[in-house]
């Protein structure tokens, strides 16, 4: 009697096309880290992930366009990894001072970690020459975090520690801009020092009149 085989399963495109973009986000992380912007390139990309070249520009129009992708996938693992942490809300302990401290200390490291500094000067930079990337990462991943400084703020002042006619905005601003003013620019290091700094200068231009 003739033993009949089940057949074999069909190959699970939507598996092969994940694994395809994975690949393809590591490379183009690691050759934005490795060797600049500039040199990185859609053969580049390639041929480091293993996947032909027109896979990449079937899924993207650009580099830049990789390159985001990567790099908010990138922050979504790093949340993950942090059990959820980065999409809560910055915690309010009651000491507005240490809460912007712990967060402002966060931010420092992480720009200074090696897996984020290259990819984020690179879509910083080209976002300045390509409105349309910039939008879309300020949209996708800065306008979210800042929301969440603003909703600190917002807090701080219906409690009183600030003064009542502080725009939150503005108040986010001194908080991060010089930060990533100095991160951008490499004027002197970035240190946790730096950004307590930040927090107790901007917190005394903020507080309450009398």
């Amino acid at each position: 009697m003739t033993e009949t085989r089940p057949p074999k399963a069909a190959p699970d495109a939507s598996r092969r096309s994940e694994r395809s973009r994975r690949a393809i986000f590591d490379a183009a992380l690691a050759l934005v880290s490795e060797a600049g912007y500039a040199k990185t390139t859609i053969e580049g990309i390639a041929a480091r992930a293993g996947v032909g070249k027109q896979t990449i520009y079937r899924w993207w129009p650009s580099k830049a366009a990789v390159l985001l992708d990567a790099f908010l996938d990138l922050a979504a693992r790093a949340n993950e990894a942090l059990g959820g942490e980065a999409n809560s809300e910055i915690p309010d302990t009651g000491d507005l001072a240490a809460d912007l401290r712990h967060v402002l200390r966060a931010t420092v490291d992480e720009l200074n970690d090696p897996a984020f500094d290259g990819p984020t000067r690179a879509l910083a930079a080209e976002g300045i020459v390509d409105p349309e990337l910039g939008a879309r990462f300020t949209e996708a991943l800065l306008e979210p975090q800042l929301q969440y400084y603003v909703r600190r703020i917002e807090a701080a002042r219906a409690k009183g520690d600030i003064d009542p006619g502080t725009d939150p905005r503005v108040a986010v601003e001194l908080l991060v801009g010089p930060l990533h003013h100095r991160w951008i620019h490499r004027t002197l290091p970035l240190t946790h020092a730096y950004a307590d700094t930040l927090v107790d200068l901007a917190l005394r231009g903020l507080a309450p009149r009398d």
